[in-house]
């Protein structure tokens, strides 16, 4: 029986990029539209929870990383350099900056930390907001093409989803790789314990920043590819509202589980757009179920998944193990 559950906890991932595939098939632009956005949050949630999740660091700092992604694509792409270019560099910049962030870290932890991020956040909102001759201010930077490869245009919704797809799924393979190298070993070991990972030759000086970093970097893809998709941005959204949902994202779907950040980001963008039927109540209502969640599965939605396909293991064994591999 266990082996059962094992196996299909394995091909879960393949029966996800399956459904992915095919979800084109079956629905309208505006549905294609919504699962473009799930599959940006999910890179952008991809980020937060190496972060958050696996090195425990927490960060509400995503939707400045975000910002420069989506504003590196808003200001080069119009002045001829291809989109992926735009993407790397705007992946490059959120990378730098998470490496900077990644420093407080070193000093402060928990909210203090949170405070530190939001307080970066919100510099980069003001320097968006006024930085006008480059930004666009409060005005914000309009008519953003999709990207193309010469006869190949991905204008519509239906094409776009596709592109967005192939940078989906390298970016969670890459975090997948990510969890089970030494690196997401070291992580989880610094979360859970960080005397006992540095007494086992874990530096904690360097998976940390690198934590923060390719969490941020992971945002920059999202950004970039976030631009394109609604044709306009503008510094609102990239204000803190953005970086507490992808916390929201994180928490909901399951903290420090591979798997939640796509659950947590199907919940939160489509579960709104299911409850749009009762107009001004929706909001109520989805606040409503969110809470719930919270107070009946506090390991996230994939926890009601762990029930069906694992034995429950001790916490203790697993920190022991994760340390104790990071050599």
């Amino acid at each position: 029986m266990i082996a059962d559950r094992s196996s299909i906890r394995r091909l879960l991932p393949l029966l996800v990029l399956c459904a992915l595939l095919l979800l084109p098939l079956g629905l309208e632009q505006y549905k294609l539209f919504v699962g473009c956005v799930v599959l940006i949050y999910v890179i952008a949630a991809i980020g937060l929870n190496l972060t958050l999740g696996y090195a425990g660091q927490i960060s509400l700092a995503h939707a400045a990383f975000l910002a420069f992604g989506a504003y590196s694509v808003a200001i080069l792409q119009p002045r001829g350099v291809p989109f992926e270019i735009c993407a790397l560099i705007g992946t490059a910049i959120s990378f730098f900056f998470g490496l900077l962030i990644g420093f407080p870290a070193l000093r402060v932890k928990h909210h203090y930390l949170a405070m530190v991020t939001i307080g970066f956040t919100v510099i980069v909102f003001l320097a968006l907001r006024n930085f006008e001759p480059l930004t666009g201010g409060s005005f914000g930077i309009s008519g953003i093409e999709r990207p193309n490869w010469g006869f190949i245009s991905f204008d519509t919704d239906r094409a776009y989803y596709a592109y967005t797809l192939l940078w989906a799924v390298p970016v969670l393979a890459s975090a997948y790789w990510i969890k089970n190298s030494r690196w997401g070993r070291a992580f989880k070991s610094i979360r859970e314990n960080e005397m006992r990972a540095e007494t086992l030759g874990v530096s904690l000086r360097n998976y940390k920043l690198m934590a923060f970093a390719i969490g941020a970097g992971y945002a920059g893809i999202a950004g970039a590819l976030f631009a394109p998709l609604l044709g306009y941005i503008d510094p609102p959204a990239f204000n803190i509202d953005r970086s507490i949902q992808f916390l929201l994202i994180v928490v909901i779907g399951g903290l420090g589980r591979f798997e939640g950040p796509i659950i947590g980001a199907i919940i939160v963008v489509v579960l709104p757009e299911l409850l749009r039927a009762s107009q001004s109540l929706y909001l109520i209502i989805f606040s409503v179920c969110i809470m719930l969640m919270m107070l009946f599965m506090p390991k996230g939605l994939i926890g009601l998944w762990d029930l069906f396909t694992q034995r429950p293991r001790s916490t203790a064994t697993d920190t022991k193990a994760d340390a104790a591999t990071v050599e």
